[in-house]
């Protein structure tokens, strides 16, 4: 099969959804490998790391995206980018389509089948795909929050980790999966006081073993929402439904209950944000003001670290790509949970969480496959 790569074009996105070692693991399956020139180039990767990886090189995008069977990227397709997808062709890539109309229309024109990292699922239940961008923007979240939270930067002025005789900053955590962890580990090691919010008591349970009393948790309802949100400093939205559109669990009335200059972080945003005023930002401009509160609302920030963010992206991604480019469609039908990452086949909606977000028709990914 011939892989393509395009370089991103969104915002300040540094990622590349090829490493040249993906791109050696690629080759070495007898696949022809496609590399827009300068895709590496956010990750130190030139040209000619790709070339020696066994990559041809393309001087366009128009050129990889004529010539590739399947293309991997990492972010979602931008307009530019879904006209030129056709039937017949793979999209790998993140597509998160609950909260993009504009983008799952273009998606079902260009008869694209496109397989969505953050529904790709595992035999624990997990989602493996979406796990290490969880965890990279996890831990950004503190990091983004605390900048933010500088006087200079519009916040309150607090360190997180307080002083000897001044107390810490407080950090609520809505949400204890993979995000949530991940902020609370670096919200803890700067010394923060730290709440993780979650509807679940077994996660309640598992979260209290992992840190041992050095976080607190609290079961979400109203009453405790309100109480932690209104006395944080920082309060990070961690809150993932598969597929769907993030549930809006504070209210722009809220806001008048928090401290001025105090910092929302929504990690949700790309699935539309936890928060009612949230929308999203880029890391040239990643934040603004909202009844004194500062949001901070970047939809791609693992793109900040690229190194990182990319090599983790690729590790995982890998043994998935490598089942598509070996067989095909046939690899959907053959591995259930590759198969749960395809959100659109050939003008079809055929996840469940994305049909009922934007009220479209969704056919079975069995059904669609067959048809």
């Amino acid at each position: 099969m011939r892989v393509g790569c395009p370089k991103e074009i969104k915002n300040h996105e540094y990622r590349v959804g090829l490493t040249p070692g993906a791109v050696r693991e690629y080759i070495a399956h007898g696949h022809q490998v496609i590399v827009q020139s300068g895709a590496g180039i956010g990750i130190g990767a030139d040209d000619g790391a790709y070339q020696a990886a066994g990559a041809k090189i393309a001087k366009t995008a128009e050129e990889v995206f004529a010539q590739s069977d399947m293309i991997v990227k990492v972010k979602e397709p931008q307009p530019s980018e879904w006209t030129q997808l056709r039937d017949g062709q793979i999209l790998y890539t993140y597509l998160h389509l609950a909260p993009d109309p504009e983008q799952t229309k273009g998606l079902l024109a260009s008869g694209v089948t496109a397989i969505a990292y953050e529904t790709v699922t595992d035999d624990r239940g997990g989602l493996p795909l979406l796990a290490p961008m969880s965890e990279v923007a996890g831990r950004l979240a503190i990091q983004a929050g605390a900048t933010a939270l500088q006087k200079a930067n519009g916040g309150r002025g607090v360190l997180l980790g307080g002083v000897p005789g001044v107390l810490p900053g407080k950090v609520t955590i809505i949400g204890g999966g993979v995000v949530g962890i991940n902020a609370a580990m670096m919200a803890t090691g700067l010394g923060a006081d730290v709440t993780i919010l979650d509807r679940s008591i077994p996660r309640l349970r598992q979260l209290d073993d992992l840190f041992r009393g050095r976080i607190h948790t609290r079961y979400s309802t109203i009453e405790a929402l309100d109480e932690e949100v209104f006395s944080a400093d920082i309060v990070v939205g961690a809150v993932l439904i598969p597929g769907a559109a993030a549930p809006k669990l504070v209210t722009r009335e809220m806001l008048s209950g928090m401290k001025k200059g105090a910092v929302i972080v929504d990690v949700a945003i790309d699935q539309g944000g936890c928060f009612e005023t949230s929308h999203a930002t880029t890391h040239s401009e990643p934040t603004y003001e909202v009844d004194g509160v500062i949001h901070y609302c970047v939809a791609n920030m693992p793109g900040a670290v690229p190194v990182t963010s990319a090599h983790a992206l690729n590790n995982a991604t890998l043994q998935y790509g490598l089942q598509l480019a070996d067989r095909g469609v046939k690899a959907l039908v053959d591995n259930p949970h590759l198969r749960n990452g395809l959100n659109v086949h050939k003008g079809r909606i055929t996840n469940q969480a994305v049909a009922e977000a934007l009220g479209l028709e969704m056919v079975e990914a069995k059904a669609a496959i067959a048809a």
